[in-house]
């Protein structure tokens, strides 16, 4: 019995990892203030775009994340450029679009599965009579070292070589070549160059591991003082 304690308690961790995983992309996002003006100004965009001012910009970036997180219906976006008013993204633009929103909202399914599993395990720990105060903290310190060790891993593989992971991250997640943009054609690929991509990774990376600091060192001391109490 003890073994499926500690099963379902390394299980409830891996889906605290998830929630936090998912919760730090949203973050980085979606609760950014400033988050996109900056990246622009950092990256000049708007000197390989028609000439239109930041503040529209931004109102089409808000749009496109409207869209991502599911509170608007197209990608149909109107704004101002060079002094006509015109939609910002193309066909092409917007059936990629597409492809990465159902990214985005799978990503917010995972995260309320996630959650649910984590109450069923914990559910069933407390219907087994399980000692809560001893299982999930070392559980929680097992689980959540894991599954952050595999992922440390593979940042640091990724780190190699943005570039060349980038790309085999797209050629794993669509099944069509409408990822690849083309900078005289297509407004998407100049206002979130290669370089935003890494910038916000590392926001994730950053804001993932702190979080995971956090439950770690949270459940590492209730686990040192439950073995001393005990």
């Amino acid at each position: 019995m003890k073994l499926l304690h500690r099963i379902l308690g390394i299980l409830i961790a891996f889906c605290l990892m998830w929630i936090l995983f998912i919760t730090s992309i949203e973050a980085v996002c979606y609760w950014n203030p400033g988050y996109f003006e900056r990246e622009y100004n950092k990256y000049q965009v708007l000197n390989d775009l028609p000439p239109m001012t930041m503040e529209d910009l931004l109102d089409v970036t808000d749009q496109m994340m409207d869209y991502l997180k599911g509170d608007r219906e197209d990608l149909h976006v109107t704004t101002t450029m060079g002094g006509e008013t015109r939609e910002f993204f193309n066909d092409r633009e917007i059936a990629h679009m597409e492809d990465v929103r159902g990214l985005f909202l799978a990503a917010i399914f995972l995260r309320r599965v996630c959650l649910v599993t984590a109450l069923v395990c914990l559910g069933l720990l407390a219907a087994l009579k399980a000692p809560l105060s001893r299982v999930l903290p070392s559980s929680l310190c097992i689980g959540t070292g894991l599954f952050f060790g595999i992922l440390a891993a593979l940042a640091g593989i990724i780190s190699t070589d943005f570039s060349k992971y980038f790309v085999m991250f797209h050629h794993i997640f669509f099944n069509n070549d409408l990822w690849i943009l083309n900078p005289e054609t297509d407004m998407l690929i100049n206002i979130v160059p290669e370089g935003f991509f890494m910038d916000t990774a590392a926001r994730i990376t950053g804001l993932y591991g702190a979080l995971v600091a956090v439950l770690f060192g949270v459940s590492f001391y209730l686990w040192r003082r439950g073995r001393k109490n005990s």
